[in-house]
């Protein structure tokens, strides 16, 4: 349930300043695959998110280790915790707090992406210095160099070279697609 919430927020908070209602193009499938194809698409995506999860376990870890010491037990009265409690106890207080954390770090990062990323393609669009990264080639054999902004198991998002407009295409619609090797 909660990556069907990433893959809406994301791919929605994408689209919107293009002017797309994604909702209207997408399927439960691809909403759903939606995280998890941009974090294996994206091996700094993978390192950040791994790298935060480790930190939020390490923390825990030194949380219980230290959890007779002044700073530990001030931290979780100010959280609400009990700092008297054994080191078996406090671990399954904080498996909760450290899924809480580690949600919320992968719902900021994938809201983060959306914004990010529909606001650089809506800068990009207006000042027409997209640079195209696919050739497409229709049904009836037109080629034609795009920026393809998304591509899922219904439709291609893409816009030509020197236009202003996006283009949907379903995905019947599309012989092929070269990727262009910038260097």
């Amino acid at each position: 349930m909660y990556l069907i919430i990433l893959g809406l927020l994301k791919e929605t908070l994408l689209f919107y300043p293009l002017g797309i209602n994604i909702l209207k193009y997408s399927s439960l499938t691809d909403i759903l695959l939606s995280p998890i194809s941009d974090m294996i698409s994206n091996p700094i995506l993978i390192l950040m998110v791994v790298s935060v999860v480790v930190l939020f376990f390490l923390i825990q870890v030194l949380f219980i280790r230290y959890s007779h010491t002044n700073l530990v037990q001030k931290i979780m009265k100010s959280y609400r915790m009990n700092p008297d409690l054994d080191k078996r106890e406090l671990r399954k207080v904080m498996i909760p707090v450290f899924v809480i954390l580690a949600g919320f770090e992968l719902l900021a990062l994938f809201v983060g992406l959306g914004i990010g990323q529909g606001a650089k393609i809506k800068k990009k669009l207006e000042t027409q210095t997209l640079t195209q990264n696919y050739i497409l080639t229709s049904g009836s054999g037109e080629k034609s160099p795009v920026y393809m902004i998304d591509i899922n198991s219904i439709y291609y998002f893409y816009i030509k070279k020197g236009e202003k407009q996006i283009r949907i295409a379903p995905v019947g619609s599309i012989g092929n697609l070269e990727v262009i090797n910038k260097k």
